[in-house]
This record gives C-alpha cells, sequence and structure tokens, in this order.
C-alpha cells in the first residue's frame, strides 16, 4: 500500500492552505518532524510569522515533532519577548545602542527550548509561551494558553490552560509511549492504520 511522501509541500491534491510544514521551514532554529502539517485560512507561510520573539542573537529553538496537527493561527511565544520584572522598570534598555550597560551583571529571564512531541493536535488560536514542553499526543484545545508543561495524551482547554482529561487510562498511554509509533518504518505504520485509527480497547 502506498503512504504519502512526507518531502511534499502540499500533500492534498488542489489544496494550498495545508502544507507539510518542515518544507516550507527556513529558520534553522525550528526543527519539524516528518508529516506535521500546518494549516492556514490565508497562507501556510504565516507560520514562521506566527513565532513571535524569536531573535537569533538569543538562540532558543522551536522543535515540533512528527505527525503534528497545527490548525490556523497557532502562535509561539519565543524567549525574546521576555522582559525583566523584579526591576523598577520592565522596560528593555539593553538592546538599545548606547544602553548597554544597563544589563552589566544582568539576565533577561530565560526559559528551555519550546518542545512539542509527537502527534499532538494544537488547536485554532492556541498560545504556546516560552519553554514549555508539550507531551506526545497531546492536545490543546482552541484559544488555549499553555503555559506550563502539558503530560502525553492529555487535553488542556483555557487561559491559563488547565488539565481537562487524560485521552486514555494511564495502562494504553504507557503502552503508546513505548510503542513509539510515529518512529515506525513507513510501511509498518502504513500497515497498522486500523489499528492506529481505533481506540484502545476499552476506551
Amino acid at each position: 500500500m502506498p503512504h504519502p511522501d512526507p518531502n511534499t509541500t502540499f500533500p492534498l491534491k488542489h489544496y494550498d492552505r495545508l502544507c507539510f510544514l518542515k518544507n516550507i521551514i527556513k529558520n534553522p532554529n525550528i526543527i519539524v518532524g516528518d508529516f506535521t502539517y500546518y494549516d492556514d485560512f490565508a497562507d501556510v507561510h504565516n507560520f514562521e510569522k506566527n513565532v513571535k520573539y524569536h531573535f537569533d542573537f538569543i538562540g532558543d529553538k522551536l522543535i515540533i515533532g512528527k505527525f503534528c496537527m497545527i490548525a490556523s493561527d497557532v502562535t509561539f511565544i519565543m524567549n525574546g519577548g521576555n522582559h525583566l520584572t523584579e526591576s523598577r522598570s520592565t522596560y528593555p534598555f539593553a538592546i538599545f545602542s548606547g544602553w548597554e550597560a544597563a544589563m552589566e551583571g544582568k539576565e533577561y529571564p530565560r526559559r528551555p527550548d519550546t518542545v512539542i512531541g509527537n502527534d499532538v493536535w494544537i488547536g485554532h488560536r492556541a498560545t504556546i509561551m516560552p519553554g514549555v514542553t508539550v507531551g506526545d499526543g497531546a492536545i490543546i484545545a482552541t484559544n488555549a494558553t499553555v503555559t506550563k508543561d502539558v503530560p502525553p495524551y492529555t487535553i488542556v482547554g483555557g487561559n491559563p490552560a488547565k488539565v481537562l482529561r487524560q485521552r486514555f487510562a494511564q495502562e494504553h498511554i504507557d503502552e503508546l509511549l513505548r510503542l513509539k509509533w510515529w518512529d515506525w518504518p513507513l510501511e509498518k505504520i502504513t500497515e497498522n492504520l486500523h489499528w492506529l485509527t481505533n481506540a484502545p480497547a476499552g476506551e
């Protein structure tokens, strides 16, 4: 049985608003796995515009796994959006010529890279804040603002996002995390589509 080519930019015939995302990314600090797609109401090239405050001189990365589904207007806020919060002023004096000395002995707040696992569904207009890790199989609801790490196979929603429920019983989550089906050869994935598109037994 044939399977889609992950190196195809537009995998749906006659439709250019859904792309396999890795094939349009130009920023080396955005890393995207195979078959992760982005669907945009206007233009798929809006994706990188929606990765905000992602400055080269900071060097933080946005890492997205395989087989993720990212809806239109999802925004990723990166470390460049952080300001000092314990100083008298939050104004970023040090980024302007002549005021660099203002940061002597200080550092802007910095969180780790933003990491999205595999098989993650991120809904329309969701916002992911800096340094968040979203676990494999998680679902981020429409309009959610994710400020904290999301466990695998968990659905979160709201502002700030809160856990709504786990998708499956813990034993099934543990099995899926052990199997890591997204790392299987494409032939094996194709052979197991029926299993992948059904709920675990008892759910």
